[in-house]
Formats: C-alpha cells, sequence, structure tokens
C-alpha cells in the first residue's frame, strides 16, 4: 500500500490558516516592529509570532517531530527521533512584507527520514496557496478539498522559456553574474517575480526556469516538493537534486539541463577556461545527463523581451 501524507498536509493547511491570520493582522500595520538579524536581513514581529504560533500548534499535534524554523532553531520532539522534521519560514519575502508589497508567504515542509515529502506555501496577500506530497502530485486552491491539479511546462527550447528570479546583483557574490545574464539572454523572457513565487510559477507552468544563488534550507524545502511532484526538477547550482545545497535552481526539466549548463558549478571551471563553448546543453531534454559549459563570450541569443 502506498504511503498517504494526506494528514500532515491537511495539518499543514491548519498551519497556515493559524500563520494568514497573524500574518495579515500585521501587514501594512504603521507601527509594524522591524529590527535586523546579524546577516542585516530583516525580521519583523510578525515573523515571530507565526513561527511562535506554529510551533504551538505542532507540539500539540506532532509531539515526537522535529521542528526547525528560521527565527528559533531546531527543537527536538518528545521521543528524541529525527526521523520527521517539520521546516518552517514564517514569512518568506520579509523584505516585501515590509514595504507592503504582497509577494510574500509562510513556508511549511515535512522531512521524513532525510527526504522532503510534503510542503505547503500559503501566501494570503496574493489569495493563493499551493501544496504537494510525495507521490500524490501539486494543487493549488483554497483548501485541501478545493483544489486544482498543477503540472509545469513542457517548453523544451531556452529561446522560448520564461526565467524569474529576486536579485540580479546577488549573482555577482558568486561570481555567476557573467553567466546568469547569458542566459537571461537566450531566454524569451525574464522577469524578477521573486522569492516563493518564482518556483510556484514554474510548478504552475508559467514560469519555467526560476534561480537563486543564496538560500536556506527553510527558504527551500516546501518549494522543492512542490515544484518536483508538479513534473519539475529542484537542485542546487552543484546539481545536487532537493534543497540541501545554499542556491537553487528549479526548472520544468526540460530546462534543466541547459539552464545548469550556464548557471551550475562545475569541478573543472577553472581550468577549463579555454576550452571550446556551445551555447546548448548537451542532453537538454527531460534526462538529467552530462551538461556542457557555456563559453559566455560566444552566449548570445534572444533580449529581455517584454
Amino acid at each position: 500500500m502506498t504511503h498517504s501524507w494526506n494528514d500532515d498536509v491537511r495539518l499543514a493547511h491548519v498551519l497556515a490558516d493559524t500563520a494568514d491570520n497573524l500574518s495579515m493582522d500585521r501587514f501594512g500595520a504603521i507601527d509594524l516592529e522591524v529590527s535586523t538579524k546579524p546577516d542585516m536581513s530583516y525580521v519583523t514581529e510578525s515573523d515571530q509570532a507565526v513561527e511562535a504560533a506554529i510551533r504551538r500548534v505542532l507540539k500539540s499535534a506532532r509531539t515526537r517531530d522535529v521542528v526547525l524554523g528560521e527565527e528559533q532553531g531546531e527543537e527536538l520532539g518528545s521521543n528524541g527521533s529525527h526521523e520527521r522534521r517539520w521546516i518552517i519560514d514564517p514569512i518568506d519575502g520579509t523584505s516585501n512584507f515590509v514595504r507592503g508589497v504582497p509577494v510574500w508567504a509562510t513556508l511549511v515542509a515535512l522531512e521524513e527520514d532525510g527526504e522532503i515529502v510534503a510542503g505547503l506555501v500559503s501566501a494570503p496577500a496574493l489569495g493563493r496557496r499551493w501544496w504537494a506530497s510525495k507521490g500524490a502530485g501539486a494543487y493549488t486552491g483554497k483548501s485541501f478539498m478545493h483544489a486544482r491539479q498543477i503540472r509545469c511546462s513542457q517548453v523544451s527550447d531556452l529561446s522560448a522559456a520564461s526565467l524569474s528570479f529576486s536579485s540580479a546583483p546577488s549573482w555577482e557574490q558568486i561570481d555567476k553574474a557573467d553567466a546568469f545574464w547569458a542566459l537571461a539572454r537566450r531566454c524569451w523572457r525574464t522577469r524578477a517575480y521573486g522569492d516563493f513565487w518564482s518556483y510556484m510559477l514554474v510548478a504552475e507552468g508559467a514560469v519555467d526556469i526560476a534561480a537563486e544563488p543564496e538560500l536556506k534550507l527553510w527558504d527551500m524545502a516546501a518549494l522543492d516538493v512542490i515544484v518536483r511532484e508538479a513534473g519539475g526538477r529542484f537542485t542546487a547550482l552543484d546539481g545536487t537534486d532537493g534543497p540541501w545545497g545554499v542556491n537553487a535552481v528549479a526548472t520544468n526539466g526540460r530546462l534543466h539541463d541547459a539552464a545548469m549548463a550556464y548557471l551550475g558549478h562545475f569541478p573543472d571551471e577553472a581550468a577549463d577556461d579555454d576550452a571550446e563553448g556551445d551555447d546548448t546543453a548537451a542532453g537538454s531534454g527531460e534526462g538529467h545527463g552530462t551538461v556542457s559549459r557555456i563559453d559566455f563570450s560566444r552566449s548570445r541569443g534572444g533580449s529581455d523581451a517584454t
């Protein structure tokens, strides 16, 4: 019998309902309390309140499970087991939340035996919610019982692809700015939808590639399983599947090798500067074959179309 995580997904919806009520109550408040963490990122009273509320529900409903959250770290369950772990980002897109931009969400994921098996993204200011569990597909809708299944696109050529990202300058921090812009020039369209939304648009088939150069596990865990269950692929820049790296490339699957040929970290990068390149990836179909490194001096193509 196939294992089902339906009860956990239903609980994730309960957690999201709790989070949405708290976060929407303070979204746009003129007296919102905002501070900065050591890494200079924003944290608000709502981040803290949402995570605390989620932890309270989980402590009652899933007593034995580990909880890892962005604001309060990791807390073991009642039996000390690491078999199941909930991974929480109380507000992904805090900078948007602070400025009154509606693109922010609560991310809830469940890891079991080292694999992300369920995830939910709730963006109440957009009136949107997405979720998935292993083997059951990916969905969007108002609730568990009122949903439609979503699938990634069938686009297989970069010249017809839509690329979404968060911050273009951030690629400079990992010396990938030239690579990122080379990929952008090859794509039909580029837009900075940002944060979780880029990946949910990949899962819905509205965007074909999403990538970010610097992320944490709680930024990615819920996104990973939703993209995968929608038929896409989610890896780090070094090609590691899942949300276990420090960055991400998510695609419809068909374009993953082609995108990685521009953005991926290759062991022989430094030694291969004079190698002959090509502006396509080897095996850029649905397979997960070897990719070819791009010579950016010859990477030309479409512009940033409107």
